[in-house]
């Protein structure tokens, strides 16, 4: 299975996501969004394209606060996905995505809010983070393995 991972994409239409971006999103199987959509109409539209699995983050309008949980469990081909939006500074926020998940048995920890892309294993748990999306996205490929790869939006 081929999953798009984006987080804080911060456009209120589709249409304002790079042409990258919006050709990737042709060849996934499902969505991810870590949150800070900003406008509902976003969530509508990539829900018009794939099956969306997203959480609220902090600069999310109250309806989308409303609609997102500010955590989700994916459970896919035996592998599970946390996705959380995080919060405060880039210092520690490894450490607070993991607390939030820390009762569950996770294989993946997605996230976003620091706009820093993010791609490794710690402690058998693969931190992904695809960065802000006028910068960067994230494919997860799980078959067997799971395979996370970090694409430049730009261009």
């Amino acid at each position: 299975m081929r999953i798009a991972v984006l987080a804080d994409t911060h456009v209120n239409i589709l249409e304002d996501l790079s042409k990258k971006i919006i050709d990737a999103l042709s060849t996934v199987d499902l969505i991810i969004h870590a949150g800070d959509f900003t406008d509902v109409q976003l969530l509508k539209e990539l829900k018009g394209l794939r099956m969306v699995k997203a959480v609220q983050g902090n600069m999310d309008s109250r309806e989308l606060k409303i609609m997102l949980p500010a955590k989700e469990i994916v459970e896919i081909e035996n592998k599970r996905i946390g996705i959380t939006h995080g919060s405060g500074g880039p210092g520690g926020i490894e450490e607070r995505v993991r607390k939030v998940f820390e009762s569950d048995r996770i294989d993946i920890i997605v996230y976003g809010h620091s706009h820093q892309s993010q791609n490794k294993a710690l402690e058998d748990v693969l931190l992904f983070n695809p960065g802000k999306a006028t910068d960067s996205f994230g494919i997860l490929t799980i078959n067997g393995g799971i395979k996370g790869e970090i694409i430049s939006s730009r261009g």
